[in-house]
């Protein structure tokens, strides 16, 4: 059994942990991937928002499945943002310029993030259908938030990331590609 009072203690302590996780990543996305990492923090902002808005609308109880399935989804927006940025760097050193750069590592990155988003909204779905007939509530919760974090993280990678970095590459920091691979100048040609 837990009382009101250790599960209210839990969740806060979830929503914290979950916030310096959320912290950390931001960090470490800005001080590898550089330009790159910080338009990936504006990014996670949007999906933050995005995600908060849903559930005030929905509106979702976030319990502590919920929090766990919210960060869960968190982690794959940042490795939706990895995969593009990953891919954008290869074409930064085989000496593309920045805006193709982007666009071919939006598309080479697209497979792989629709894949793995789909088959974690599959076993979403799969999971709220037996959480329904099981009558688990902690479990409909979980697929249903994830989903929902999943679907966010899925729009803000492709359709937020790819248009602040098309915007950055309109800028004059357009002609300094070393701000957009993690070593710097000695991996471009």
């Amino acid at each position: 059994d837990v009382d009101a009072i250790l599960g209210a203690d839990s969740l806060a302590k979830s929503v914290v942990a979950g916030v310096v996780g959320l912290i950390l990543v931001l960090v470490f996305m800005i001080v590898y991937y550089r330009m790159a990492g910080i338009v990936a923090a504006l990014a996670l902002g949007v999906y933050a928002t995005l995600v908060l808005a849903i559930f005030k609308m929905a509106p979702v109880t976030l319990e502590l499945s919920g929090i766990a399935a919210t960060i869960l989804s968190i982690g794959m927006a940042v490795d939706a943002n990895i995969l593009i940025f990953e891919r954008m760097k290869e074409e930064l050193r085989s000496g593309r310029t920045l805006l193709s750069a982007i666009n071919i590592g939006f598309n080479r990155a697209w497979s792989a993030i629709r894949d793995s988003n789909v088959s974690t909204l599959i076993t979403c779905a799969i999971l709220f259908w037996f959480a329904d007939t099981l009558g688990a509530t902690i479990v409909q919760s979980f697929a249903a938030t994830l989903a929902i974090g999943v679907g966010v993280s899925m729009f803000s990678a492709i359709t937020v990331s790819r248009t602040l970095l098309r915007l950055v590459a309109t800028t004059p920091l357009n002609r300094h590609l070393q701000l957009f691979v993690p070593s710097g100048k000695a991996d471009l040609q």
